[in-house]
């Protein structure tokens, strides 16, 4: 058997499933090798972002919704929670900097509002290699056009992130929302 030529982790937050499952389906069809984790709870996404439950990885992809520079989570009943695990909605910059561990990897996500700087800062800080996300609100079709896009690029194509990025991103006025960071 062939090595896969890129190998991502693909998280799936709430109500994010129809994209998860289209993106997983692509990105199999280019060849690359897609680990599925399904979010239900923010300690799934922390051991997502941690490396406790991800292999070697060159991309996580984290399709989830967003609001207000925050990853929303489904609210759980206080008896549910797991002892220090963090409570609420919104999974945001001060989590990813408490509980992340990236190094050597890129982050992609497709929620509104992600591609915020204090987010991006914080998935850097943690040692993302890149960091790219939308900024505002954004269409979910257009979304999901520039991670398949940015993606065939660098799969089929050989481009580099900053390459396949700017081809993703020059489609229309919706993927124009889409924001790149890289370590310096």
């Amino acid at each position: 058997m062939s090595q896969p030529v890129m190998r991502i982790t693909l998280a799936a937050g709430p109500n994010s499933e129809l994209e998860s499952f289209a993106l997983r389906a692509a990105l199999e069809n280019f060849g690359a090798k897609v680990d599925m984790h399904w979010i239900g709870r923010p300690n799934d996404l922390i051991d997502v972002l941690s490396g406790r439950n991800r292999g070697e990885t060159d991309f996580i992809l984290l399709s989830f919704h967003g609001e207000e520079g925050a990853f929303l989570m489904p609210e759980l009943g206080e008896d549910v929670y797991e002892e220090g695990e963090p409570r609420g909605a919104a999974f945001g910059a001060d989590d990813i900097k408490r509980y992340a561990s990236l190094n050597g990897v890129h982050i992609i996500c497709t929620g509104c509002t992600l591609g915020e700087k204090k987010v991006a800062e914080a998935f850097l800080e943690t040692g993302a290699i890149s960091y790219t996300a939308p900024d505002d609100y954004i269409d979910g079709n257009a979304s999901f056009i520039f991670v398949l896009t940015m993606l065939y690029e660098l799969v089929n194509n050989s481009k580099t992130v900053r390459a396949a990025f700017d081809q993703a991103r020059s489609i229309d006025e919706e993927t124009k929302l889409f924001q790149l960071y890289m370590q310096k």
